[in-house]
Formats: structure tokens, C-alpha cells, sequence
């Protein structure tokens, strides 16, 4: 019988020879102890691995933007993307910041004829149409922008608004191009 299930395209690295020693400690150190299959493909490059979680670290929790917004933006990304590994990681901290199961729910229907906008703001609105713009054609209309400005207000919120759906791009593309899966696990 033919095993259909997706299977990352380079196998991961293992624990034991995971890389460079206090790479690996920082990187479970962030991650509560864990290192997800995220971790193990890029410990393949350990510059990478480690300029990665040197950005995402702080775009993650050094970044003055509400983390409701932001976590909304990341898992809008995700669906956007079909990074599924991306939004199952996102889910948890997104409710535990403030967003609804309705919400959530939603949110896996973003881009299709059947999102429902009603479990949001206006200001989530304006965030996820600016998301669906970056992320499906880059450009983002002066409407979309000045929505989300009259919504946020604040020029650092927005540039960092902008910043985490860029990013979050970037780690879509990387997870769905190489197919890593999940396992259930989570950061810590």
C-alpha cells in the first residue's frame, strides 16, 4: 500500500548531532527545551539556524505590536500559504493573546468567498487585508494602507505589522517548500 503522507524532502538533523553545541542550547533555551522539526532542517546551516532564530526572536517578542495582532497576521499568513505546520504553532499563542475559537475558525477560511469577517475588528480587518495583499501579490493598495493606518495609528505599529507578515512569509515559503511536518509538538 502506498504511504501518501508528506514527508519533509531533506531528512531532519537528530538531537545528537544537531550542530554546534551552544547553538542548539539557545535555540531550546527559546524553545522551552524542545527543538521542533523547524529546528532540525535548518541546523543543517547553523549560520542559518542561527541568524533565523535571531530574527525571529525578536520579531516574536521584541516588537511593540500588540501580539493579538501580530499572531493574527501570522496565522493569516499561514492559511494564506497552506503552511499548516505555521498555523498550528501560531493557534495557541494567538488565543492565549485574545483571539477567539469563532476567530480561528474564520481565519481558515481567509481569501475564499465564505470568510466571515464578523468575529473581527476593524482593526483585524485592516490587518488581514493588508495580509492577504503582501502575501498573495507583494503590492499592497493605498486603500489597504491608509485602512491600516487610520486603524493603527502608530508608525512603528505598522512597520511592525509589516515586518511580521514579510517574515512570516518567508517562514511559510520555507516550510511548505521543504515539506516539514508536524508532530503535535509546540514551542515552549
Amino acid at each position: 500500500m502506498l504511504d501518501l503522507k508528506i514527508m519533509a524532502r531533506i531528512p531532519y538533523v537528530e538531537d545528537d548531532a544537531a550542530g554546534p553545541p551552544e547553538l542548539v542550547a539557545e535555540i531550546r533555551a527559546r524553545r522551552g527545551g524542545n527543538l521542533l522539526n523547524l529546528d532540525r532542517m535548518l541546523l543543517h546551516s547553523p549560520a542559518l539556524a542561527r541568524g533565523w532564530n535571531g530574527h525571529l526572536g525578536a520579531v516574536r517578542g521584541g516588537l511593540g505590536i500588540p501580539a493579538a495582532l501580530r499572531e493574527l497576521a501570522i496565522c493569516a499568513v499561514a492559511v494564506l500559504n497552506g503552511a499548516e505546520y505555521e498555523f498550528e504553532q501560531h493557534l495557541q499563542p494567538f488565543l492565549q493573546a485574545g483571539g477567539t475559537a469563532a476567530a480561528a475558525a474564520a481565519l481558515r477560511t481567509l481569501g475564499s468567498a465564505v470568510f466571515d469577517a464578523a468575529p473581527f475588528s476593524a482593526a483585524e480587518l485592516a490587518a488581514l487585508q493588508l495580509t492577504e495583499e503582501m502575501t498573495r501579490s507583494v503590492a499592497v493598495s493605498d486603500t489597504s494602507f491608509e485602512r491600516v493606518r487610520a486603524q493603527l495609528g502608530d508608525d512603528q505599529h505598522i512597520v511592525e505589522l509589516v515586518a511580521v507578515i514579510a517574515t512570516y512569509n518567508m517562514v511559510a515559503r520555507f516550510l511548505v517548500a521543504l515539506q516539514i511536518e508536524s508532530t503535535g509538538e509546540r514551542c515552549g
